[in-house]
Order: C-alpha cells, then sequence, then structure tokens
C-alpha cells in the first residue's frame, strides 16, 4: 500500500463534478493514506465542507483565516505537511490560475507553496476542455512536473456528450499510485516478466485443450510487483482480468507456443521472471479447419509443447532471477524439488490440489516457497493478494542479494 500513511491535500474547486471528491477521500483512506481538504469558495455551491469534513476527519478550509476567532489557515505550513496535492476537479479557471501564478484564494496559495508532487484531475464542458487556452494551460502545468489525470469522455452536465469528464476517483488513485510506485518503490528500475493464466490448444476452430486456471495468481504477482515500482511484462493467456497499473504492459497469447515465443524474446530484457502461467503440456498434432463431425470413438495424437522454464533456465545469465511454479497433486515436495533443479530456478512456489482452498478457480491459495538450496518454507493459506505479496517479498530478496554479489 503505497499511500499508506502519506499526507494527501485534496484541493476542491467550483464544478458539478464536486460531488466525486467525496468519493477520492475515501479511496485514498481507504488506502491509509491521512487527507486534508481545501476548498475555493465556489467549491461550496456544489458540495457542502460537513460532507468533507465528516469524511475526511478534518476541519475543510476555505478563507485564508477564520473571521470570527482570526485563526490563520496558513497556505506555507499546509504545502509543507503535504506529500500530494490532488486538485479534483480542476476547472478551466483553477487550471489557468495555476498556470499564470495567480493567488487569490486558499487553494491556489497553497499550490504555489506546495513541496511535493501535485495532480490535476480536470472538469468542465467540451468546448472549454477543447479550447487552445485551456490546453495550453494544461501543458504549461506539465511542463512544470504537474501530473495531469486526463478527463474522460460521456455526456457532460451540459447535455453535451464529448471529452471533460473528471476521471473516477478509483483511477485518480491510481495514477498517484503509480507515481509513488515509480518514484519510491522498492523494485524502482526493475523489469520484471510474469506470465499468468491457461494456454488453449486448438483441436479444430471450435475446441480446445485446456485447464481450470484461471489467471487469478499471475495477474495478483503482476499489479503487486508493479506497486513496489518494477516495470512488468505481463504474458497473458486467456483470462477475464485486465490490468490496473500503468507500469504493467500485457502481451496477450492463447497457445503455449504462443507464449514461448513471447516468453523467449522478452526475458533477455528483464531482471527477472516469474512463471506462473498453467502451460499445457500436450497439443494436438494437427489443428482442423473446420470443425470436426464425429461419430462414435475418435483418437486425438499429441505432441509435447516446447519447455518454457527449462528453456529460459538454459539462457538465464547470474544476474537474473528465474522463479517457477508446481501445482502437484501427489508427491508435492519431491516433484517441486526435482521442476526446481532440472529447470535452473532460483525458487520454486509449491501449491497443492490436496490443499483446501489452494489452486485453480478459488481467491486463495496455500503455498511453499522452496530456495534453491533446498529449504522450503511454509505459509498458511491466504488470498492469492496476500500470496502475492509473499511472493514479492521472495523475489525483492533474491534480487537483491544477487545485486549484492556483484
Amino acid at each position: 500500500m503505497i499511500l499508506k500513511g502519506k499526507h494527501i491535500l485534496v484541493g476542491v474547486s467550483g464544478g458539478i463534478a464536486a460531488y466525486k471528491s467525496a468519493m477520492l477521500i475515501r479511496e485514498l483512506i481507504r488506502r491509509g493514506a491521512e487527507v486534508q481538504v481545501v476548498m475555493t469558495p465556489m467549491a461550496k455551491q456544489f458540495i457542502t465542507p460537513l460532507t468533507l469534513a465528516t469524511l475526511s476527519k478534518h476541519p475543510i478550509l476555505v478563507d485564508f483565516f477564520d473571521p470570527e476567532n482570526g485563526a490563520w489557515n496558513s497556505h506555507v505550513s499546509l504545502g509543507t505537511w503535504a506529500d500530494a496535492y490532488v486538485v479534483a476537479p480542476a476547472t478551466a479557471n483553477t487550471l489557468a490560475k495555476m498556470a499564470t501564478g495567480i493567488a487569490d484564494n486558499l487553494l491556489l496559495t497553497t499550490y504555489l507553496s506546495a513541496r511535493c508532487p501535485v495532480f490535476v484531475a480536470p472538469a468542465m464542458d467540451l468546448d472549454m476542455m477543447a479550447h487552445p487556452a485551456t490546453r495550453l494551460n494544461l501543458l504549461t502545468l506539465q511542463e512544470r512536473g504537474v501530473v495531469v489525470v486526463d478527463a474522460a469522455e460521456g455526456e457532460l452536465a451540459s447535455g453535451l456528450s464529448g471529452k471533460g469528464r473528471m476521471a473516477e476517483p478509483a483511477d485518480i488513485v491510481l495514477a498517484m499510485q503509480d507515481y509513488f510506485s515509480r518514484t519510491e518503490g522498492l523494485l524502482c528500475g526493475s523489469r520484471i516478466m510474469i506470465t499468468a493464466g491457461p494456454t488453449y490448444e486448438k483441436i479444430d476452430p471450435v475446441r480446445f485443450i485446456g485447464n481450470y486456471s484461471s489467471g487469478k495468481m499471475g495477474y495478483a504477482i503482476a499489479e503487486e510487483l508493479a506497486s513496489r515500482g518494477a516495470e512488468v511484462e505481463l504474458i497473458s493467456g486467456p483470462t477475464k482480468f485486465s490490468v490496473q497499473s500503468s507500469l504493467i504492459k500485457l502481451t496477450k497469447v492463447e497457445s503455449a507456443r504462443q507464449m514461448y515465443e513471447a516468453a523467449l524474446r522478452i526475458f533477455p530484457t528483464c531482471h527477472a521472471a516469474v512463471l506462473s502461467a498453467a502451460v499445457a503440456d500436450f497439443a494436438p498434432a494437427e489443428c482442423a479447419d473446420e470443425k470436426i463431425k464425429h461419430h462414435g470413438e475418435m483418437t486425438l495424437h499429441l505432441v509435447p509443447n516446447p519447455d518454457i522454464a527449462a528453456e529460459l533456465g538454459r539462457q538465464k545469465t547470474a544476474s537474473q532471477t528465474l522463479v517457477g511454479f508446481a501445482l502437484e497433486t501427489n508427491d508435492e515436495m519431491h516433484n517441486a524439488q526435482g521442476k526446481l533443479q532440472a529447470k535452473n530456478l532460483d525458487f520454486i512456489v509449491l501449491n497443492s490440489l490436496a490443499d483446501k482452498g489452494a489452486g485453480f478457480m478459488v481467491d486463495t491459495n496455500k503455498i511453499t516457497i522452496i530456495g534453491a538450496d533446498g529449504e522450503a518454507t511454509e505459509y498458511p493459506l491466504k488470498t492469492k493478494v496476500e500470496v502475492a505479496a509473499d511472493i514479492a517479498d521472495r523475489l525483492t530478496d533474491t534480487m537483491n542479494n544477487k545485486q549484492t554479489r556483484e
């Protein structure tokens, strides 16, 4: 959780999308951030300070001082308190003032005092969004290091449809997470390949040989490594999942042969690879061009698929780390240790279908990690997201140890 413990300042300007700021605050707090809110006077016309104060658990700041007691709201203190400042929604007016250095409200003076990364989520009608002045202001801010979370297309408050909708709060949070992952993550500068999901081996245009792998484990590992700053190359067989982080580059394949070719192309550019895909061991010798019509028995001639782990193990350099998976139904430790040695892996992740809650099509897994020295570490049943963190911890340690020896 890269945002855990961070001080996030949310600036709310006066646009109809201000209602989304409530959801943004909740998303940030759910990820462990401490949130304070600065509003422009106009923003109070769209969402009440009481709502945002209740969600953020901090008083909402609007004016430079409290007229009743003279208490000063220091924009300097706010700017130095924040680890990140996100203005959402950022109206055309606010963006123009930020770009030209106008400081006529607390939100803007705080921006000029901020020493932290600044994010803006534009929100306005499509013609305002497309206007050369707005485009120039956004470009100016980007050139100064402000991160722009681009507006989306859709129905607007005016009744028109086009680009101008504020990005969804979850997307704004993802942009912030990606930023801090790139700059602060333990795996910054690392490039890691992941294989995930099943492979489908075609029999004819409508039938295939496959397995029950959903790809959930591999995608969880990819997301976890990206959250630590790694640039992830995810090679995925057919799954229903999509990637969330901009640090993940997805290559979709269908067959074991396609996954093999993609892995051989990508692995030489990577520091490590985690082979979590459930690759079919065999494929039909021939694939019929048309649907096979048959009555009674049918014989299918199968041939071995290329062994991705074995080939990468042969190619692996001393500085690269290679991790394999073993899903077993019997003689688990013996079979996993044999695969570990035969394929020149740095460690192997073992799970057994004999363990309740482990394996395919479930949200949990129970693993044992076996190192190259044969030492085994057994973990309790956990969610696959938690298991991904355990695997990422071991991978990080292994990669760091190799760098230290170099």
